[in-house]
This record gives C-alpha cells, structure tokens and sequence, in this order.
C-alpha cells in the first residue's frame, strides 16, 4: 500500500520521518513542517520549570492546551512484515515510500512543488522508529539465555527473586545508604562466568539490592564477570562478556525494588544483543535509501530515545506498540484530546487498548508488566489481546453446539490476502456480504476467497456461513469489551496518572472509543455496538502508528540522590558521584538533577528538551553520633508530548 501526498505543499520545510515495524506490516510517512512553526514550537517548549514546587509544574505539559505545528502527511507506505528479517521489511517500506513520494512529485500541479523520493529522504531531519522485535523474540523464546550475578547482603536469598536457570549469589552487601557492611566476595562469580561462557550463554545481568545508593558492587560483579569470561581458555578477543556490554541494574532504575530491579536488568540483558543488532541493520537500510537524519526508538511511555540511550537500555522500548497508536491518534484528532476515551489498535495479530485523560495517555506508574515479572520500567496503561484481523477461527462442537473463537493463534494472512485459513477479517468479509445480512462495514482485500473459506468451514461444523461469520465476530467483540472494562477497572482501582506531569485523577470513565490498524474500517461498526459507545477511525488510520512515531518527542529521566551526612550526591545511571556541603537543600539537587538530564540529552543529541521535576522527597536522619542530616531524592523527566498536528487536508 502506498499513499500519495497533498499537491502543493511549501519548500523551506522540516521533514520527520516515521517507521512503524509491527507484527503484520511495516509502515512508513513522512510528514513535512514549515520551519516557521518548527521555531514556534521550540519556543513554546524552551521555558525551564521551577524545581521547587513539583505541585505546580505537574500541570504544565497538557497535550490539549499546548501550541502545536501544523503538520502535513507527504506520503505513506505499507509492506508486509518479514519476522525473520525486520530490517528487510524497513528497507522495502522506505523503498515503497520513496515510490509514492515520485508518483506524488510527478501528479503534482506545481512541478517544483516536491522534490522526488529520493531527495526528500536525503532532506529527513528525524527518524523515529517502533519496532516489535524484542517483544516478539520474548514471546516466541527467541531472546538470549541471561545469566544473572545478584547480592543482596545477609538475611536475603535472592533466588526467591531470580529468573531464568543461571543464577549466581555474590557474598556482600550494602545497607540502605549505600554504605558497605561487609564485603563483596567475587571468587566464585569468576568461576561461574567461565562456566557460562562454555555453555554459550550470551548475556549477563548483575544486581545488587542498594546498589542505585551506591553502585561499587555491581561495577565489581561486572568487572569479576569479565575476568572470568578471559581465563576460561578463549582468546581474550573473542570474550563473551565484555565489561561495557554487561547490564547493571542501577543504570536502568534508580528505584531501590529489589524483585523489580532484577526483572529490569534480565530483561533488558536478554534482548539487548538483538536490539543492537537490528538498530545497525536498521541505520544500514537508512543510509542505503539516503536518509542521514538522526534515529530515535519509540519507547514504553509515549516517548522517543535517541538510538545512543536506547542501545543501552533496550527494556523501555519492547512495549512500544500501544505508545505508537496512542500518539498518532492524538497527532490525527483534536477531538481525541478532550474527555475521556479509549484508544484501540487493532493489527493482524493482536489488539491493543489503552485509555487517553484529557488529552493526555494514562501511565501505570507501576511499571511494566514481561511474562507476569513486573519491572520497573514506566509505560502506558494497556492491555493486549490476541485477536487480530489475521486471528484464526476455531470450531469446537457442532450445528446448534458449536461455539466460534477467534484467535489468539494466527497462521499467516486472511484468505482474502492469500492465507490458506479463515481468519476475523474473512468472517467480516463474509457477514457484510450475505444477502440477508444488514450488517454495514467495509469489504477488504478478495472477497470472494474469504466467501469459500468461511463456507468451507460451516459445512465441517454444520452451521450456516452467515451464522457462523456472525458468530465469530461477536466472539471478537466479547474478548475486546472485555480487555477494555478489566483495563478500565484496573487503572480505577488505584491513583490515576497521565503522562502529561503524572498528575493524579479520579476516576476514568471513558465516553468514546477511537479506533485504528488495518481492520479499522471493517471492523468498526460492529465495535460500536459491543463496547456501547462511539467508535471513530481517525484520517490515515491504517498507518496511525507510524504517524504517532514520527511526531513523539523525545524523553528520557533521571533519579538522582543526595546524602548530607556522607556528604555525596549520586545519579547511578550515569555512574556519577559529587560531594556536597552539608546545607545542601532538596532546591539544589532538583537543579542539579535538571542539568543533568540535559546534559545526557544533549549529549545524546537530542537538545532542547524540557525537563520537570515528578518526584521530590527530604528525609531527616541521624547519623551514629546523633547529629542530624538529610536525605533526599529527586526524580525528572524530560516533558513527553508531540512535535506537532497532522492537518486534515481539504
């Protein structure tokens, strides 16, 4: 599927460039900016926020009330997605893109009115890109074996808390200060990481219980790992574990949940060599189709990370997916900005739900749930199901006894785009096409292919066509209402917050749906009626995800510690320790906080963020001698949001 643009469109532009690798297809846009409302936007954004008062700053970043640039979709595109080549697929969709940016150049009333495919890639100023990769290898078993190396001090097993079979306990540990009280022993870990490099295991992970209050244990284990990994007989160059590519888990969280903290890091170490891996490829493919721009990663909280930072925390993006589709439709409809609504996307495989405040997208500040082990890292309030336009039917029982699923299984395409098995997206074909149905909804792909196979299928379970299409997209809409009221009841069940300043609500009760992916238009109808609401598709809804991924703003966050009576201040993720004087105050350190925040985006090259306080915490504590002192904690983040609206052409 290709799309054209709209005819005359203004040189002197910005072009962002979006890339949406799903389970079924991957997408691409590119969406143009004047540069004038580029510099309105930089100026909206530029304003530093006060660190004193985190009550007050909560309420800066609402998405319906912020100026945004006015946006226009270029061109879009839509390849199926290889699973076992991802960078194949994004090398075909720019290629794809480039085509419909020719045909538009060549359309176009005003011949200088666009450039070719070609050069307008070669003008890209950003790329931002969502990937289903590390998800997929996680669900299909496919990501790497991690060893973990955890300590947790005296009167603590850490196995309670361990995943996966390579499992090493380290003797030592720190208090709640971060102060040693007895001393690491690494003897044996050398040991262990020599018997993990023979036995091809990839990846490493090492916790320790306090180490976000001082990290010195962790950077031991790390350093043991290596250690052991050299002397096991191989040549030093080929060593399994070097010491910049072990995963520590104060540089992921500085959160002091010990289960959550190593959930964190193991995740994060089991996807990280394909995370790196396909990020290469995936700058290849750019470079091969003349984009230079830099890349950002969607991430798990409805922000963008520059590919520096998220090569070395891969664990934020794996559930981008939801992050993707809630932006875009934010991007496309103003009207999905006010009020209360649920946001669905609906792909081949799977769909995905999630639940929009105002304008802004509701985050589980909880952290994200992998293969049932909590972690700690932030992202959207979602749910997702198996059942997709791709989702297969099944038939237990038979004539008046048969009961009709619909996924979570799925086999390749519908039948109306070449599958050998009837899927959703056939019984939809099928129940908008018997003449004794009135069912409204469009018709997708061959039509006549999903009529023979969902015919086939009633005569194995003596039901007719129509009763049995009828049948499996109620099945459909029971397993969607439901996802979407447990979602619903889940968030009310405990403080609300938007990612707009995590600002704490009452409850949701969402009004109205929205609705996209492929199957949006078939479907949508007949969603209206199961979840008892309005249900709208916004404009481009097939490629909404990609949209949403061109437009996200980039975020990143950062905790950062101060103790008066040690006299240090801590940012373990950035392995940085200061010494302070003793008046320092909970003021200072939010300041400090800030600057550094900006400093690593900046660094990273995504400058000119806005960075907030969302959590600031003093605590008064007596050292041995009875003096007091303070201990303090301050959280930031960098403001998340879009660069901009898509205008609705005329």
């Amino acid at each position: 599927m290709t799309q054209k643009h709209s005819e005359g469109t203004p040189q002197g532009q910005v072009f962002l460039l979006g890339i949406d690798a799903g389970g079924t297809h991957t997408d691409a846009v590119l969406l143009a900016q004047d540069q004038a409302g580029l510099a309105e936007d930089r100026a909206v954004s530029s304003g530093a926020l006060d660190a004193a008062d985190p009550a007050a700053r909560l309420s800066r970043m609402d998405l319906p009330h912020k100026p945004l640039a006015r946006m226009h979709l270029l061109a879009a595109a839509k390849v199926p997605t290889k699973h076992d080549d991802l960078p194949a697929s994004v090398s075909e969709v720019l290629a794809a893109l480039a085509r419909a940016l020719n045909e538009s150049a060549s359309s176009a009333s005003s011949p200088t009115a666009l450039s070719g495919g070609p050069e307008l890639l070669g003008r890209v100023t950003r790329v931002t890109l969502g990937a289903t990769l590390a998800v997929n290898a996680l669900v299909q078993d496919k990501a790497d074996a991690v060893a973990l190396a955890l300590s947790a001090g005296p009167g603590l097993d850490p196995r309670r808390f361990a995943l996966g079979k390579h499992v090493c306990v380290v003797p030592g540990g720190l208090d709640h200060r971060g102060t040693e009280i007895s001393p690491l022993d690494v003897s044996e870990l050398e040991n262990q990481a020599a018997r993990w490099r023979e036995e091809g295991i990839a990846a490493v992970a090492c916790v320790g219980k306090f180490s976000p209050r001082n990290p010195v244990h962790e950077q031991k284990m790390a350093q043991a790992v290596t250690r052991g990994a050299e002397t096991s007989g191989q040549n030093c160059r080929d060593v399994a574990f070097p010491d910049a590519d072990v995963t520590l888990g104060h540089r992921l969280s500085g959160r002091l949940n010990f289960p959550r903290r190593i959930a964190t890091a193991y995740f994060n170490a089991a996807v990280q060599r394909l995370h790196s891996s396909f990020l290469d490829a995936v700058e290849n493919a750019l470079a091969g189709a003349g984009v230079r721009a830099a890349v950002r990663l969607l991430k798990a909280d409805g922000g963008a990370v520059p590919l520096s930072l998220s090569r070395r925390e891969p664990v934020q993006s794996i559930l981008s997916g939801p992050a993707a589709s809630v932006m875009g439709v934010l991007a496309l409809c103003p009207e999905a900005r006010e009020g209360c609504a649920l946001l669905l996307d609906m792909g081949g495989t799977t769909t995905d739900i999630a639940l929009v405040v105002d304008g802004s997208p509701v985050v589980d500040r909880d952290g994200m749930v992998l293969q049932g082990r909590r972690t700690l890292v932030r992202a959207l309030a979602s749910v997702s199901i198996g059942v997709g336009g791709d989702s297969l039917l099944s038939v237990d029982g038979s004539g008046a006894e048969a009961s009709v699923r619909v996924g979570p299984e799925r086999q390749g395409p519908a039948m109306a785009f070449g599958g050998s098995l009837p899927t959703l997206l056939d019984a939809l074909n099928a129940l908008h096409s018997f003449p004794q149905s009135h069912e409204a909804g469009e018709l997708a792909g061959n039509v006549s292919a999903s009529l023979t196979g969902m015919e086939a299928l009633a005569r194995q379970c003596g039901l007719a066509p129509h009763d049995l299409a009828q049948m499996a997209v109620e099945d459909a809409l029971e397993q969607i209402n439901r996802a979407a009221r447990n979602l619903v009841e889940g968030i009310n069940a405990q403080p609300i917050y938007t990612l707009a300043g995590l600002r704490a609500l009452q409850e949701a009760h969402p009004s109205r749906a929205w609705l996209v992916g492929g199957p949006a238009a078939c479907i949508g109808p007949h969603l209206a009626a199961g979840l008892r609401m309005p249900v709208d598709c916004p404009p481009h809804t097939a490629v909404a995800n990609a949209v949403g991924a061109a437009l996200t703003l980039p975020t990143d966050s950062l905790e950062v510690y101060a103790d008066t009576g040690s006299g240090h201040l801590r940012a373990p993720a950035l392995d940085l320790t200061e010494s302070i004087r003793r008046g320092f105050s909970l003021e200072t350190l939010g300041e400090r906080a800030r600057q550094l925040l900006l400093q690593r985006l900046e660094l990273a090259g995504a400058d000119g963020a806005t960075v907030e306080i969302t959590e600031a915490e003093s605590f008064a504590t007596l050292d041995d001698n009875g003096f007091g002192n303070r201990d303090m904690r301050v959280a930031c983040q960098a403001v998340p949001g879009l660069a901009g609206l898509v205008a609705q052409e005329s």
